[in-house]
């Protein structure tokens, strides 16, 4: 079942009633886990950078479609190397800052995974 996003404030997520202070990945079962956005800093220095090595580790087989919240400044982007990785995978990519992505992430159909910046 997919969880419902209540809202957003810089720092923060609201997801069914719960604040969440860091970004968060939303996989196709609903489970709700913490970024790893080490993957990303590791190899750009910042996590506003989606790396390679994130997308693989974001992506689940029989996912159509992923929607990013790239922050409240719209700041996160994809790697050209994980941007071909998704194309690769048929996934659609659906990237907006993270209020405007809520709103996308609220009104889905089908097997969807979420990945929100909750700062800049």
């Amino acid at each position: 079942m997919k969880p419902k996003i209540d809202s957003t404030k810089f720092g923060s997520i609201t997801i069914d009633g719960s604040d969440i202070e860091h970004d968060v990945l939303i996989r196709l079962s609903g489970e709700i886990k913490k970024r790893k956005k080490k993957l990303s800093k590791a190899v750009y220095g910042t996590s506003h950078t989606i790396s390679l090595e994130e997308a693989e580790y974001i992506f689940e087989k029989g996912a159509e479609r992923l929607i990013i919240g790239s922050g409240h400044n719209g700041n996160v982007k994809l790697s050209k190397e994980a941007s071909e990785y998704f194309k690769k995978e048929e996934i659609q990519i659906d990237l907006s800052p993270t209020p405007e992505a809520i709103r996308h992430w609220n009104k889905a159909k089908g097997s969807t995974i979420g990945l929100f910046h909750v700062t800049c």
